[in-house]
């Protein structure tokens, strides 16, 4: 009757791995319970399930969660107004310093000042949106 324990631990495990999208741990210990209930149900007894429970859950740890990762691409948070334009790319169009200066951040035309202090970065060079405070893009590059 042990093998229902291990069924019931593989279930919850499943349980929890799709609650947790993209981490891809839980899954493979979850095969691993099942591999478990599979092994005491045909007679391996309780430590020869933990035996079986321990090898499988450190074999498809080790080799199904790198497949998966990869193959797994969650979408990038929605961000919007002026929090979808840090980390994008801009082009300087007037002389950024610490004073100020002018980017073009896709088809718009934004103030800007550089994020480090002392930065100096010239007209055609392409910067990274850091911070946007207010009107102003804060760039480096």
């Amino acid at each position: 009757m042990v093998w229902i324990v291990w069924v019931v631990v593989a279930v919850a495990l499943a349980v929890g791995e799709i609650l947790t999208p993209g981490l891809f741990f839980l899954g493979p210990v979850a095969l691993a319970a099942a591999a478990a209930a599979i092994t005491d149900a045909a007679g391996g007894g309780a430590i020869g399930s933990v035996i079986v429970f321990i090898v499988a859950s450190l074999a498809s740890l080790a080799f199904l969660r790198p497949v998966a990762r990869r193959h797994v691409r969650l979408p990038a948070l929605s961000r919007t107004g002026t929090d979808a334009l840090v980390g994008r790319k801009a082009l300087v169009t007037r002389t950024v310093d610490e004073n100020g200066g002018r980017v073009r951040i896709g088809g718009e035309e934004w103030s800007a000042r550089s994020y480090l202090d002392g930065q100096v970065l010239r007209e055609g060079a392409s910067v990274d949106v850091i911070q946007i405070e207010g009107a102003t893009a804060l760039v480096a590059e």
